[in-house]
């Protein structure tokens, strides 16, 4: 499969196979992302799912398959379901629950970039190497993958990187805000958030989400939401632990 689900206790990872064609995605691998998420978020002791390239070495993805958009460029109704499917496969990764982790080892391109973007946090290896690329090919960028990189980069580098169509290295793109981390591995961000309280984090990613849809003022709901947490088993739990110097069990 080109595109697959693996899961080990708390850690989730949606592997892209597809090393031929340096993990270019097609649109049969867009429809599936959905579906996969959905079984991820069904799994009840999940705590982070990390996006990453089955095989280390190659690409993380070089974005959409090219040939494939050329040999349907002028088939109408297979580029609507291809849009169709890309915007809602990031839009997928975007709107899951729980902290995503892209691990970024290679190039990361065009639709390959906006996947990494849809996650919450990127973790790119000294190798990776980034791009938004729609200039080089005469396209555009759907608006919502667009939105993700202006909240990462800020307006002007955003213009920057979609302007000139070029590559960004690791250390460019967490100076610019592209990538939070640059390491060998994601393992220990993956063990930190992986031992963290799901309740807490579901939460909080929520409230991030709030944040970047421009709310800033409390509302009942939120409120509401930090006072219930005091009453909560996670909290019991961890103040214990603080109490006793210990690191917290929190279950699932």
């Amino acid at each position: 499969m080109t595109l697959r689900l693996e899961h080990d206790g708390p850690v989730a990872r949606l592997l892209i196979d597809r090393a031929d064609k340096r993990n270019a995605v097609t649109l049969a691998m867009w429809q599936a992302v959905p579906g996969l998420l959905a079984q991820a978020a069904a799994l009840p002791d999940l705590r982070v799912l990390v996006v990453q390239a089955a095989r280390a070495g190659g690409a993380f993805c070089a974005g959409a398959d090219i040939g494939e958009m050329l040999a349907n460029r002028d088939d109408a109704v297979w580029q609507a379901a291809n849009q169709a499917a890309m915007i809602a496969a990031t839009g997928a990764i975007a709107a899951f629950g729980l902290p995503t982790i892209a691990f970024v080892d290679g190039e990361a391109v065009g639709a390959g970039c906006a996947v990494a973007m849809a996650c919450d946090v990127r973790v790119a290896t000294p190798a990776a190497r980034l791009g938004v690329t729609p200039a080089k090919l005469g396209l555009v960028y759907p608006l919502a993958d667009l939105a993700r990189l202006v909240d990462l980069v800020g307006p002007g580098q955003a213009r920057r990187l979609l302007f000139s169509a070029q590559l960004v290295d690791a250390a460019e793109a967490r100076a610019i805000g592209l990538v939070e981390t640059v390491a060998d591995t994601p393992d220990a961000l993956v063990a930190a958030m992986a031992a963290a309280s799901r309740h807490s984090t579901r939460a909080l990613k929520a409230l991030v989400r709030r944040a970047l849809a421009g709310q800033r003022a409390e509302d009942d709901q939120t409120g509401a939401e930090f006072l219930a947490a005091f009453a909560g088993a996670d909290f019991a739990e961890g103040a214990a632990a603080f109490a006793a110097r210990r690191a917290p069990q929190f279950r699932a």
